[in-house]
């Protein structure tokens, strides 16, 4: 493992500890100091140790892992350069510097893959990604000489294509003359998770090799992954979609823990004029012990109203998710789902219910569209008035999702401002940004003038409004 001595091992800890904070993982100094400590304790050489000690030292939260295992291997890397490594690339002819030979490169891979020698086949990676890099694998003179290499895990990983040997692999493990269809599959599985654990250490390997190039600040900043919190819904791959489904509940805990706090802290009611006038008699008309109106919180019914067109549906289950994992801080919730049209789908959020195919079964199930699908909000409005007015009232908090795009229809502000009217409380939560709202076919100003609107952006954004919402 290789640290930089500019400003020795102290000055690195704080440079690494440093880039965890500009990627939203919280380290205070108290954690600083036992990384320290962790750091003066272990042995240095052992690099999965230290980035366990590390860990243990400087995390609080399971989702931060990803983030810190990236930089760590950024800020404290296996190697410097190529490396010093027992395997060999192939190549062809007999030139130490030629290009690399791939079908020979890619039956030493297999063989590795089938022997899950995970030691040898991160070697294999660093050797790859330095000879690829450095000679290509086409005929001679890819690269003249004094060329800058080029590190690209697209390039060496589509050359290796180490999926396509998963059928050479179960073949040499003799899965299929096994007989037992169960055994042959959880192979199969095993092999796939050695390929996908392969490719990371390729990806790895190029980030370690650009950063030495152009800098571990500049890599950082760009080839960390973000937190789940911090990923923005409008942008989520399917991958990140499925890690925030993952955050909801923890995160609901965790609203709902400080919500506790904060009712503790709100225990008096308002001042009761007439018991702390009366009480003051006694002591000349000073009144030294006030007296408060005992408080009767009461939990407020929710009408939700959120659009579940396919430019917002990420947003808009994340949010009636965490809502669900909520449904206790309130009396009694109803759920309204709208393309052009609305629909009760609050069955579809009953307590116990499956949530994990729930978007599906509301787009299956419900009456959303009339005519092209697009999103129409002064229509959704319009028509949820009509049927379902009486659902928000005195006692209600009506909450809508959407990001306002009315693809240049009517928004119709009129009904909006009447069922605002109604409410108790009203707002609306907008995955854009603001500084997209009022542009193209965005209604998000208009609407903004008649009820509160919030920008919720990511999962961090979205807690924080809620938490500030929720009914203390």
């Amino acid at each position: 493992m290789r640290i930089g001595t500019e400003h020795g091992l102290p000055g690195h800890l704080v440079a690494f500890v440093s880039a965890l904070r500009r990627h939203a993982v919280a380290v205070g100094p108290g954690e600083t100091v036992d990384a320290a400590q962790v750091l003066g304790a272990l042995d240095l050489l052992q690099r999965e140790q230290v980035r366990e000690g590390l860990a243990a030292a400087l995390l609080r939260r399971s989702g931060q892992r990803q983030v810190f295992d990236t930089l760590f291997d950024l800020y404290f890397p296996a190697a410097l350069g190529a490396g010093i490594g027992e395997v060999e690339v192939p190549r062809v002819g007999d030139e130490d510097d030629g290009p690399v030979d791939v079908e020979a490169l890619r039956d030493v891979l297999a063989g590795l893959l089938r022997d899950g020698d995970t030691a040898a086949l991160a070697e294999l990676a660093r050797a790859v990604v330095d000879a690829i890099g450095r000679s290509g694998a086409a005929g001679p003179g890819l690269r003249g000489a004094g060329t800058q290499p080029s590190w690209s895990a697209y390039q060496a990983l589509r050359l290796l294509s180490p999926e396509t040997l998963l059928a050479r692999i179960l073949a040499d493990l003799g899965a299929a003359d096994a007989g037992n269809a169960f055994a042959e599959e959880v192979l199969r599985r095993e092999v796939r998770a050695r390929i996908a654990a392969f490719r990371a250490m390729v990806v790895d390997e190029v980030r370690r090799r650009t950063a030495e190039i152009r800098g571990r600040d500049q890599v950082a900043r760009t080839a960390v992954p973000r937190q789940a919190e911090q990923v923005e819904f409008l942008f989520a791959a399917a991958d990140q979609l499925v890690a925030l489904r993952r955050i909801v509940h923890p995160l609901a805990r965790r609203l709902a823990s400080r919500l506790a706090v904060r009712r503790r802290h709100a225990k008096r009611g308002e001042l009761d004029m007439r018991r702390t006038l009366r009480r003051s008699m006694s002591t000349g008309g000073v009144p030294m012990r006030p007296a408060f109106r005992a408080r009767r919180p009461g939990r407020p019914e929710l009408v939700v109203l959120c659009d579940v067109s396919g430019s917002v549906a990420g947003f808009s289950h994340f949010t009636l998710l965490l809502v669900q994992a909520l449904r206790e801080q309130f009396s009694k919730v109803r759920v309204f789902a709208f393309v052009e049209r609305a629909d009760d789908v609050t069955h579809l959020f009953a307590p116990g219910a499956e949530l994990s195919g729930v978007m599906s079964r509301v787009l299956r199930e419900a009456e959303l569209v009339a005519f092209d699908g697009h999103s129409d909000y002064g229509g959704a409005l319009g028509s949820f008035a009509e049927h379902w007015g009486d659902a928000v009232g005195p006692k209600s908090s009506l909450l809508v999702l959407g990001d306002a795009r009315t693809n240049y229809r009517d928004p119709n502000l009129a009904v909006l401002r009447r069922l605002v009217g109604q409410a108790r409380h009203a707002h609306w939560l907008n995955p854009e940004p603001r500084r997209q709202w009022g542009s193209g076919d965005s209604a998000a100003l208009r609407y903004a003038e008649v009820l509160p609107m919030h920008e919720c952006r990511t999962a961090g954004q979205l807690a924080a409004v809620v938490e500030a919402l929720l009914p203390v």
